[in-house]
Parts: C-alpha cells; structure tokens; sequence
C-alpha cells in the first residue's frame, strides 16, 4: 500500500502538540505559507485558542470532538454567511460537513477543509458584480446554498467518518484528493467568470457564454492547477501518516482530472434546460424570467450539484488507485 514514510503507526490528528519537556504548543504544519496565509494564521490562532483549553483534543471522546466541531463550524460559516459566500442553506451543510470531519479526522482534517473553504469564499466574493449574469443563468457564482455545500464536502465527510471507525492512511490522501479536485473546480470556475475571454466548450472548443457548464479558459485551467497542487502541498504538510512532498503532484494530479471530468460531465450529460422566451441556456428549471425553461439534454438526475460530487469522488478515487499502485 505504500505510505512507509512517516508515523503509520502512531496517527496524530493534531496539527499542534506539547513539547513535554517546555510544556509549550509546537505548530506541525511546518513553514508552508498557503496563498491566503494571512488569513490561515489567523485561523492557526484561533485553533491554538480552542486547543488551549485542553492538550490532545484528539483523546477527547467522540461525541466532545463533535459538539466542539459543530460550534467552530457554526461561528465560520456564520462568518461566511455574513460575508455573503454563504446563504442560510450553506450555513447549514457547512455546519453538517465541518461537524464530520472535525468530529472524526480532527485537526489535520479540520485545517485542509478551511484552506478550501477559505479560498473558495474569497474567489466567489471577488468581482461578484462581473459574475452576476452567470449566477443567473447558471449555478455558477453567488452564496454558495446547501446542494452545493454537500457537493464538495460531502464525499470529504464521508472518508471522515471512515478514518474515525477504520483509520487508514490510503483514507487520508483520498480526503485530500477529493478537496483537490473541488479546489480545482472551484478556482477554475470563479477565475475563468473574469476572464476577458470567451469560454470555449471542452469537446470542440466552440465559443459560449461565460458560466456555460463544460467550457473551459485557460486562466481558469490554470489557476485550478494551481489551487489543487496547492491543496497537495498543505495535505503533505498537515498530514497525520506521514509523506514527500511528490505526495503533493500525486493529489494535485488527481484534483485536475476531477476538474477536467467535471466539464466533460457539463458538456455532455449534466442536465441542461432551454428558455423559450430568452432563447437560452440555463441550469434552472425555473429561468430568471419566470418561464418554466424545457430540458435541452442530459441526465434528469445529475445536476451541477451533481457533477460536482462526482468531481470530488474522482479525485478521492484517483488517489485510492495511486495507493494501490503502491505510490
């Protein structure tokens, strides 16, 4: 399985531990600085706070790493909500999702999720007023509601829960993997809305509106590329199993081809209507006019919600294969 880097054995879910004879908090994650590392010191504060209140909050039964996660999770997406990058809904999947993976990964976990979650607010927050006529139209841009939290945390959450039942280390890069690939949807998406550009579809690079699911920019590519090898560098430097810094390309990697599935799901099969009275495309079954808009193509199930939960399983998945491969 690989993974014979590192403290296999003796898993630590604490990005901060004692140093015994200084009696002092020393910070695991090392010198890596993220692009937002202003606002992650502030937030490696506020964890030093909350793990003053008791050494080894990862000894801490279950159900207390729980109700502590539920509360952290309500006061940052309560500060997102008021922000804007968060509606009511949001609120609460970004409550649900925290809670899980708080509760059952513990700091590690907890500070990758935030890293996402952080960057992605920002991006959705800059030049909103350019993005308004996608958000509209499409699911793109805009608070983020309840569907779309549990899009990209949900299968996050989910490998969560399985580390607190079943600790694995193959479990811990598929969490990261998974977080890539939303990373890189995400990224790719807010940045390509702001491109000066036309977006081009991914299978025969004809023009379209921006926010048309499975178009694609180049700035937008690249900065998914960036965003997803940057979830790889700080799961290599919070990782509680150990690891290289090549770890990082590996989930990097499998976060682009969740990216780049992502659109070709958007272009093919994810279902799209058409607005009679405006002549366009839309995600909603209701268009921003009013009239109910008919289904043009795709799969009546798989919506944007969707395809980006698919995204994120196939970043998880990439990285189970690389660890079966014996990376």
């Amino acid at each position: 399985m690989g993974f014979r880097e590192g403290p296999t054995a003796e898993v630590f879910r604490d990005p901060l531990h004692y140093d015994n004879e200084g009696g002092r908090a020393v910070d695991r994650c090392g010198p890596l600085r993220p692009a937002s590392h202003r606002v992650e010191r502030r937030t490696i504060r506020l964890l030093r706070i909350l793990h003053g209140m008791g050494p080894g909050i990862e000894n801490w039964p279950m159900i207390a790493r729980l109700i502590l996660g539920l509360l952290f999770s309500i006061l940052i997406g309560g500060l997102a909500f008021r922000l804007g990058a968060l509606s009511s809904s949001g609120w609460l999947g970004a409550a649900l999702v925290g809670t899980a993976v708080f509760g059952f990964g513990g700091w590690p976990w907890a500070l990758l999720l935030i890293a996402f979650f952080v960057s992605a607010s920002a991006l959705t927050q800059y030049g909103l007023g350019r993005k308004a006529e996608a958000a509209l139209d499409f699911a793109k841009g805009g608070p983020r509601d309840l569907g779309q939290a549990l899009a990209n945390g949900g299968i996050g959450a989910g490998l969560a829960i399985l580390w607190g039942l079943f600790p694995h280390p193959a479990l811990w890069w598929m969490f990261a993997g998974s977080l890539a690939a939303v990373t890189a949807d995400t990224w790719a998406t807010e940045v390509g809305l702001l491109s000066r550009r036309s977006p081009r579809r991914i299978l025969d690079g004809r023009p379209v509106p921006p926010g048309t699911s499975g178009a694609i920019t180049l700035e937008g590519t690249i900065a998914g590329g960036l965003g997803a090898l940057g979830i790889g560098i700080l799961a290599v430097g919070l990782s509680p199993v150990g690891g290289s810094i090549g770890m990082a390309l590996w989930v990097g990697l499998s976060g682009f081809l969740g990216m780049l599935l992502d659109s070709l799901l958007g272009a093919t099969v994810q279902r799209i209507y058409w607005c009679e009275r405006c002549a366009k495309e839309t995600e909603r079954p209701i268009h921003r006019c009013g009239q109910p808009a008919r289904p043009l193509r795709g799969w009546r199930w798989l919506n944007n919600d969707g395809v980006n939960a698919l995204a994120a399983l196939t970043g998880a998945l990439g990285m189970l294969l690389w660890s079966l491969a014996g990376g």
